[in-house]
């Protein structure tokens, strides 16, 4: 693999797609080859902010490849050396205790899996309404582990959602190249 390769997951903070699927584009358009992957919601789902049809023609659109969304598609990526690393976002909180706890039960999670068995980074741009509350836990756990890398992140909207963390995606691109280095990119709190 002479050109870098990026899987890309979508977990089902949908009110975050419009900001990050932009974000996927830019990156393949700057030479990455990235491979989308989805959750089952975010394959499945079809919410107030889309439907699930529209987004992955979308991600075909700004990749060239079809989102993947089984078991089956996700499990090889690491054992076949598909990419070089993987970006989860946005990460759900549900995703981060399946992570933290090792159960890959969902094309993210597998994938996630797949990789870190190869010992590739995974990259983490939070999204969740509870990640200074039933979530902290599991985000604590992910960042003494190694391979996993979180993209800088701050509460979203501390006075109507309290617990609410989000990364701050524009840094996703710097995050991952500090990952694939074996850093971690700081201040992971932003201001």
């Amino acid at each position: 693999m002479n050109e870098k390769k990026v899987v890309w997951a979508l977990c089902g903070s949908f009110c975050t797609f419009e900001t990050v699927v932009p974000l996927i584009g830019r990156m393949a358009a700057g030479g990455t080859e990235v491979l989308p992957l989805m959750s089952f919601n975010a394959a499945g789902l079809d919410t107030r902010f889309g439907k699930a049809a529209d987004w992955k023609m979308k991600l075909y659109q700004a990749t060239g490849h079809q989102p993947i969304e089984t078991l089956q598609g996700a499990e090889p990526l690491g054992p076949q050396n598909m990419a070089h690393a993987m970006v989860i976002a946005p990460c759900t909180g549900a995703t981060l205790a399946k992570l933290a706890y090792g159960i890959s039960d969902t094309p993210v999670t597998l994938a996630a899996k797949s990789m870190l068995r190869s010992g590739k980074p995974v990259v983490l741009a939070i999204s969740t309404n509870d990640g200074l509350s039933a979530s902290f836990a599991n985000l604590a756990a992910l960042l003494n582990r190694k391979n996993y890398y979180v993209v800088p992140f701050a509460q979203d909207d501390y006075l109507k959602k309290p617990y609410s963390l989000q990364s701050d995606f524009s840094l996703i691109g710097d995050t991952l190249e500090c990952a694939l280095r074996g850093r971690q990119i700081g201040p992971i709190l932003n201001p």
